[in-house]
């Protein structure tokens, strides 16, 4: 698993080979509505379990491919992340904002020519995103700009840990940190058309600027687009569309045949208010489109749930 006032879903964006990510805008609550300076904290939570072994858009069974095989034959990428993130508005119009991943990932797989799986264990900080941002109020619409850079402080020396391939380096699209400097950019538009309906849609890109030991990462871009329904009571539903493109890998250590794809997810979800400063958000993302490019796994459902603080 993939923002005015807090650019969460800047954090959210997918990466390519085996690691979607949620694509989400995840903490919507405070988007587009933070005028006053301020400081903000929160911690952020996604489980995804890949599994589902695809080839274009279709799925694919494991048990009618022969071994050993000229492909890799992914088994499983288990991710249980953490995020934690800090925001500051200097003024009504510019704020920053600092995000950094903690990833536990195990994977599993049958590298080309293999009969066993060999697995790796993946634990550990990940790329420190710094993001800027600045916005523009209406009485009833907003839109904001975000500008920042994904620095390369997750590291790129994992390793499987048993099997056949133990030893041998994990999957450049698996490790902790993509090993290069990345620019973060995006614009979002907020519209509250009725006094208890509020919508946005936003585009995000994430683009590398260089290369690190022969590997560029995917370019990656996400479309999100969302209704809620503001009642008085102290949660608020609402539901997101969230498509996102990702392109090959490239370089000699790059997996280019079996990176890139395209997903579209239906995220339904809710934000709790827990007082005066604080709240909380849980998000369901559900595919009702997958596309990818070689053989990949991808995710039957995404979770993500948070909790947010104003000091």
């Amino acid at each position: 698993m993939r923002l005015a006032a807090t650019t969460a879903a800047i954090a959210a964006s997918g990466f390519a080979c085996s690691e979607c990510g949620c694509s989400l805008s995840s903490d919507w609550a405070a988007q587009g509505y933070q005028s006053l300076p301020g400081f903000q904290a929160g911690v952020r939570y996604e489980y995804y379990d890949e599994s589902a072994l695809r080839t274009g858009t279709h799925r694919v069974d494991r048990s009618a491919l022969s071994l050993p095989g000229d492909d890799e034959i992914q088994q499983r990428t288990l991710n249980r992340n953490f995020w934690l993130s800090t925001d500051y508005a200097f003024n009504p119009s510019w704020g920053l904002s600092v995000q950094l991943p903690y990833d536990n990932r195990f994977h599993s797989t049958i590298a080309p020519g293999d009969t066993e799986i060999s697995t790796s264990q993946a634990r550990g900080l990940g790329d420190l995103q710094i993001v800027g941002r600045y916005q523009h109020y209406g009485l009833d619409r907003s839109y904001g700009l975000q500008f920042g850079l994904k620095l390369p402080t997750g590291r790129i020396d994992q390793v499987f840990v048993t099997g056949p391939q133990a030893g041998a380096p994990l999957d450049r699209g698996l490790q902790l940190g993509a090993g290069t400097v990345n620019l973060l950019a995006g614009a979002s538009w907020f519209i509250r058309p009725r006094p208890t309906i509020g919508a946005f849609a936003q585009v995000l890109l994430d683009q590398p600027l260089d290369s690190r030991e022969d590997f560029r990462p995917s370019s990656s871009l996400s479309l999100n687009s969302g209704v809620r329904y503001l009642n008085t009571s102290a949660v608020t539903p609402q539901v997101q569309f969230n498509v996102r493109w990702d392109g090959r890998e490239s370089g000699g250590n790059a997996d280019r045949g079996n990176s890139g794809d395209t997903v579209v997810y239906l995220s339904p979800g809710a934000t709790v208010d827990l007082g005066s400063r604080s709240h909380a958000f849980i998000f369901l993302q559900l595919p009702v489109y997958q596309r990818v490019n070689g053989l990949q796994i991808l995710p039957r459902w995404l979770l993500s749930a948070g909790i947010r603080r104003e000091f």
